[in-house]
């Protein structure tokens, strides 16, 4: 999301700092990513608004809004979790 939202110009990247609405949300990517698995309110304002961006005539309802807590509240566990090449 962080990389959708800078795309499309929702989040403003400024050397490695990532900032959302005035919001610094953290210098480098993965700080931004926990900034946002930490702060889930943020992850929806900013998914909704790419949302918007895409897909302007189909805009988000609620539930969009809600499966993007939850998807944010498993992203935060995510960065913990080991790697296996056997997959």
């Amino acid at each position: 999301m962080v990389d959708l939202g800078v795309d499309l110009g929702i989040v403003k990247k400024s050397g490695a700092w990532y900032t959302y609405e005035g919001e610094q949300l953290g210098q480098g990517r993965e700080n931004a990513k926990k900034f946002l698995a930490d702060n889930p309110e943020v992850m929806v304002e900013i998914t909704d608004r790419v949302w918007r961006e895409v897909k302007p005539e189909e805009p988000p309802d609620e539930v969009v809004s809600e499966e993007a807590i939850v998807e944010a509240e498993d992203f935060s566990e995510a960065d913990d979790l080991p790697i296996s090449l056997d997959d």
